[in-house]
């Protein structure tokens, strides 16, 4: 599993099973080890964020709230009274290995929405420039039942996907995919690496969770994470995190699977704006900026010659040369108004204009060019 060690940036997945301990507090002797782990690729300049289960379980017992299945009131106070404490016993494992832990709670539409999207990736994406270790949860207090992403599983290969993430490290109450159950099927065999998620591999996955006192996922929501994720080109690892120092164990060469990525982050984010994304108007540039953005540079404000169309901050916009021709797609930095007020405008003067700045009109990171026609 060497891949972990050249990951740039890696998500690692908590399950609740992991982080509760049996009498309904956090497991903070075991969060502390992990803490440790995260410390040390951190200080190898690695950027780690973190998924966490654990609020609704550690809030069931700060409110005496019976052992049965929860209504979908009862859970969402248990989510309440426990986050603070889930975010208490992270703090309290973080801080003494120099890190500053940060909140983040997430909905369906967080990771679905393109402008809720586009804004959770920045604050994210700044909290790990700043050093800090972003802590994500589901925001169950407030997200009904229609609207969850279902399990942090899932949830974990999206803010992968969101922060285009290398690794997504999934820790589990099993040391990989087996070819079935091995707790019922002593003749199941482990699979170290899987290139392809085939419907054959899929069908292996079988209720492998199906024992755990708490938490909802499975190994059948981990090769759905694991799907979700390597279409963004973020390899997943699937391991026991039970085990001392799991992330240290996995480079050690500790069983686990590693599921290849099918393409690259940068690729997959490229194809995404590319085919994905209606645009909603258009940046007529001059031939300077045309050929500037066909080499993979940013769009700037004074290449911009007019605004077509409507849009929004954030939405796919079209760019083309005088003649109509397209150049590229890309996510816009400016409301339409404001990109009509700063077409032809120097970087430097964006600010006087409009009272902010966001940077270029696009920038390359945001963009996909259109290969030329022969």
């Amino acid at each position: 599993m060497s891949g972990l060690s050249k990951a740039k940036r890696l998500v690692v997945k908590v399950g609740s099973s992991l982080l509760v301990g049996e009498d309904g507090t956090a497991n903070g002797a075991w969060i502390a080890d992990l803490a440790a782990d995260i410390a040390r690729l951190r200080a190898r300049g690695q950027q780690v964020l973190v998924v966490s289960s654990g609020a609704v379980a550690l809030g069931r017992r700060r409110l005496a709230l019976p052992r049965r299945k929860l209504t979908l009131a009862e859970k969402q106070a248990a989510a309440a009274a426990g986050q603070s404490a889930l975010m208490r016993a992270w703090e309290e494992a973080l801080e003494p290995k120099g890190a500053v832990a940060a909140q983040v709670l997430l909905t369906r539409d967080d990771t679905e929405t393109r402008r809720r999207w586009l804004n959770a990736r920045a604050t994210v994406e700044t909290l790990l420039d700043l050093g800090v270790v972003p802590v994500v949860n589901e925001n169950d207090t407030v997200v009904t039942e229609e609207l969850r992403v279902g399990d942090n599983d899932r949830l974990a290969a999206r803010v992968a996907q969101m922060i285009g993430a290398d690794v997504l490290v999934l820790l589990s109450d099993i040391d990989g995919l087996y070819t079935a159950d091995p707790r019922s099927n002593p003749k199941a065999e482990h699979l170290a690496q899987v290139t392809h998620l085939t419907p054959e591999i899929e069908a292996m996955a079988g209720g492998s969770n199906a024992a755990a006192g708490v938490g909802v996922g499975g190994m059948a929501t981990k090769l759905a994470a694991a799907r979700i994720a390597s279409a963004a080109g973020c390899a997943t690892v699937i391991t026991l995190g039970s085990r001392p120092s799991p992330l240290a164990a996995i480079e050690a060469g500790a069983r686990a699977t590693l599921i290849a990525p099918s393409t690259s982050p940068k690729a997959a984010y490229k194809a995404w704006i590319a085919g994905a994304l209606v645009p909603a108007g258009t940046l007529v540039v001059d031939a300077g900026a045309a050929q500037a953005v066909a080499k993979g540079k940013s769009l700037l404000a004074a290449g911009v010659r007019r605004i077509e169309g409507r849009f929004d901050k954030g939405d796919a916009v079209l760019v083309a040369d005088e003649t109509g021709r397209e150049i590229a797609r890309g996510l816009v930095r400016y409301e339409a108004a404001d990109a009509e007020r700063i077409c032809g405008l120097r970087s430097a003067a964006i600010e006087g204009a409009l009272g902010y700045t966001s940077g270029p009109m696009v920038h390359a990171d945001d963009l996909a060019v259109v290969p030329a026609r022969a």
